[in-house]
């Protein structure tokens, strides 16, 4: 039996989603939660039914949640919460994704149109892989990271949790970039990054370290 769909974030994100899940072809109905509702009841041609204030509400057997939030840390806390209340949380993939059946990937992680994902590559839970990224052989990606449209990782490449990696930027082979971590857009990384570092530019070169 097919289910109902019921994403979390109703933004130009939750737009995207919602068209990854539409190409699918995989639930009967595709739904969104919205901290504006009532204000708004709908987007694109999708219902907004809620906000996601009262998680239980929705969370019955024959519907399953994405949480469609760009913010890392946001996106982990939501779906921490959804967890709690037994709801239970999807993986979506693009039909135009190119993923080696040696590769992982985790519960409520988002694979977007036009990826590619090669062998031997561990994706963790609540990622977005957006439109148009590589990630070559035995990559290492941490739960909660974004890598943005057009990002080109090559092989051996360790990325820790909650980190960014902006449109566009390129890195290098066998690094590790750390915990809470940003690369800027365009950027092309060099080096290893360390937890919480700001990098950008051509190198990529930590103009900032927050404290994680």
């Amino acid at each position: 039996m097919t289910k109902r769909l019921v994403i979390i974030g109703a933004g130009g994100h939750g737009k995207v989603v919602a068209d990854c899940a539409l190409a699918m072809g995989a639930f009967s109905e595709i739904v969104f939660l919205d901290g504006l509702y009532p204000e708004i009841t709908k987007v694109e041609h999708w219902s907004v039914i809620g906000n996601a204030d009262n998680l239980s509400a929705f969370a019955d057997p024959s519907s399953v949640f994405f949480v469609a939030i760009g913010n890392n840390q946001t996106r982990g806390k939501v779906m921490t919460e959804l967890d709690k209340v037994g709801g239970e949380i999807t993986t979506l993939i693009h039909p135009s994704a190119v993923i080696s059946p040696y590769a992982t990937i985790g519960e409520g992680t988002l694979v977007c149109a036009n990826v590619a994902i090669n062998i031997a590559t561990n994706i963790g839970q609540g990622c977005i892989i957006n439109t148009s990224s590589s990630v070559d052989h035995d990559c290492i990606i941490g739960d909660y990271v974004h890598l943005a449209p057009g990002t080109k990782l090559a092989g051996s490449i360790n990325i820790g949790e909650y980190s960014f990696v902006g449109i566009g930027a390129v890195i290098i082979q066998c690094l590790a970039i750390g915990k809470h971590c940003i690369l800027g857009a365009g950027s092309t990384l060099l080096e290893d990054l360390v937890d919480g570092s700001v990098a950008v530019g051509i190198p990529a070169k930590i103009i900032k370290i927050n404290v994680t």
